[in-house]
């Protein structure tokens, strides 16, 4: 494979990454991509139970999909999750974009009598927030059951070629998990060579990243997948510059 000018690293799951790409594309960004996947989602094969369940709480895609659907509420920490659970039956509500936003969006509605009993989240082996507890110490009651779990897998071929090339690499994370888990895996090569800019979902994430030694780092505005965009957006133009400048050989 050949890389000829800025390319995009994407390291989410494939399903993940394949609808980021077509967001991508959708705002105009034609850059090429490769995929090297850094987590495999995997279905515990637990199945809830709903008895007496007044709602449910989602904090990623992924728990919807592992999770058998019902005609609940169900609260989602953002738009893409939202739609996803909405898609599978589920009485969405989308409640912004990270678990502080989420928690603060059923605790009130919880207050304002929308909804009264036990809530469960839907989650991955692997979760931040502490969201059952948060909501629990709260006032509403929440329990949590693990319904997938996120694998780790190893950097491609074609993604260490990449990166040990001299061509811009711009690498979007969205996760501090995922984020370490690259800095470890580049830190194992036998040279790194690529210019890394990247773009992180929140400062968390951007923290994680911190041992790249990235030409640049944006924070996205919001956690979302259209602000991620924007970002890249961004730093495409900034790879660009360094390229033009003769940074590379």
């Amino acid at each position: 494979m050949s890389y000829l000018s800025s390319t995009i690293l994407l390291t989410r799951p494939s399903e993940a990454a394949t609808g980021y790409v077509e967001t991508m594309r959708a705002a105009g960004i034609s850059a090429p991509v490769v995929m090297s996947p850094l987590l495999e989602i995997m279905s515990t094969k637990v199945t809830p139970n709903f008895d007496g369940i007044a709602g449910v709480v989602f904090t990623s895609v992924n728990g919807v999909e592992a999770s058998p659907a019902q005609d609940l509420p169900a609260w989602c920490v953002g738009e893409a999750t939202a739609a996803a659970a909405t898609a599978r039956g589920w009485r969405a509500i989308a409640a912004g974009g990270d678990a502080q936003s989420l928690c603060k969006r059923i605790v009130a509605d919880a207050e304002a009598g929308r909804f009264d009993g036990l809530l469960l989240h839907l989650r991955g082996v692997h979760a931040r927030g502490d969201v059952a507890q948060t909501l629990s110490a709260a006032g509403v009651p929440t329990d949590e059951v693990v319904v997938y779990d996120q694998l780790q897998r190893a950097l491609s071929e074609d993604a260490k070629t990449l990166l040990m090339r001299e061509i811009p690499v711009i690498v979007p994370l969205f996760s501090p998990r995922s984020a370490a888990q690259f800095v470890t895996q580049v830190a194992e090569l036998p040279v790194k060579r690529a210019p890394l800019f990247v773009v992180a979902m929140s400062a968390a994430v951007a923290e994680a990243a911190e041992g790249l030694s990235s030409e640049q780092v944006l924070v996205s505005e919001q956690a979302d997948a259209k602000s991620m965009v924007d970002a890249m957006a961004r730093l495409l133009d900034a790879a660009d510059i360094i390229e033009e400048r003769g940074h590379l050989t």
